[in-house]
């Protein structure tokens, strides 16, 4: 099959670091046709990085959504400008891979979904790569199969020193000063709720407290929450974006089940899933150079446009995490506890390659496994 055309609105950080390193490798599923920055800058930027062509560049979107050379299109701009040109591009009859949250707040979550039904006959993944991580999947898996029994308790915490540094993500003042609410919680702390869903399945219930401790940042910088999960299991998740240098911290996922535990831990060069059984033997996977999930989730993205599969990342999946975050910000404003509303879709499906018999066929990076 001929290589989906894509056009790349906005090429800035994520584009630059996260999504060009994959598309690079996958030159048999997509060739970038087109590029848009409303920084003519940012465009001469990635032209010189990626070997482009700067004439295919421009820096207004729609000039680029008129273009026929163009099946396809990556969204990845400030989130308070996601849902209008996401929209802008279905409209012009694109299919869509868009960056997440879906929108700022509960109303532009509510637009997004109406997006599906607006265009029903495009492709859309909102892209959370989390879905489509390695280590998370291959946890999934063994959840699935029964390694801990039962879950009963998650302790998931995340904690690091964010300030703005030159070249970070957290260097862009509209995250310093974010027009959405609960910012660096709405923005990267999604991706832990994701992860969340992945392996504990649906929330019913949470109970959440913040802290505004870092004047970098123009949102809390602390969320502590209690979750209750439709399967009556229970969890905390701890995430704290400090102003001042933090120790070295643990960082990981913990899951407690009636025949078992499992570890998620260690930084994105080496991570790490590990199972202690009941009879106190471990089994640890460890995974070297993989890319975050953005190579699996293009794939997922261009099995979609090419043979009509359904997609993990949908929006609705994306909707779902972000309620979450809000629903936390919700509980913290009222000091009381949130109930949310259980989808009957059945959480999130585990993504596999297509055609592949394993997790991890014909994907970047390594996959060792020690027993004890």
């Amino acid at each position: 099959m001929n290589p989906i055309r894509l056009g790349l609105i906005g090429t800035g950080l994520a584009v630059e670091h996260l999504h060009w390193p994959a598309l690079r490798q996958m030159t048999d599923r997509f060739v970038v046709t087109a590029f848009a920055d409303r920084s003519a800058e940012q465009g001469r930027r990635f032209a010189a990085l990626s070997g482009l062509d700067p004439a295919r560049g421009t820096t207004d979107h729609r000039e680029l959504l008129a273009r026929d050379d163009i099946d396809a299109v990556l969204v990845s701009v400030p989130i308070p400008v996601l849902y209008g040109i996401a929209r802008d591009a279905l409209a012009a009859g694109k299919h869509l891979l868009c960056e997440k949250p879906t929108g700022t707040d509960e109303e532009q979550a509510r637009a997004f979904l109406d997006l599906e039904r607006e265009f029903p006959g495009r492709v859309v993944l909102v892209g959370e790569n989390y879905f489509y991580r390695d280590d998370i999947r291959h946890a999934r898996a063994l959840l699935d199969d029964g390694a801990i029994g039962k879950l009963h308790l998650m302790a998931y915490r995340r904690a690091g020193q964010m300030v703005p540094r030159e070249g970070r993500f957290n260097s862009t003042p509209w995250r310093q000063r974010p027009q959405y609410r609960g910012g660096v919680h709405l923005d990267a702390g999604v991706h832990d709720i994701a992860q969340i869903r992945m392996l504990c399945g649906e929330v019913a219930r949470v109970h959440g407290v913040v802290q505004w401790a870092n004047s970098t940042i123009d949102s809390p910088s602390d969320l502590a929450l209690n979750l209750t999960f439709a399967s009556g299991a229970i969890g905390n998740y701890t995430a704290c974006y400090s102003e001042v240098p933090v120790p070295a911290e643990p960082n990981d996922m913990r899951l407690y089940g009636t025949e078992g535990v499992l570890v998620l831990s260690g930084p994105q060069e080496e991570r790490r899933v590990t199972l202690t059984r009941a009879d106190g033997t471990t089994r640890t996977d460890v995974f070297r150079g993989i890319d975050n999930g953005y190579f699996a989730e293009l794939c997922d993205f261009a099995d979609a446009v090419r043979l009509g599969e359904p997609v993990v990342g949908t929006i609705a999946q994306s909707v779902a995490n972000m309620r979450i975050v809000l629903a936390a910000l919700d509980s913290a404003d009222r000091a009381a506890v949130v109930a949310l509303e259980v989808s009957g879709e059945g959480g999130v499906p585990l993504w596999r390659p297509r055609g592949a018999d394993g997790l991890f066929e014909g994907l970047p990076g390594r996959h060792q496994i020690s027993e004890e």
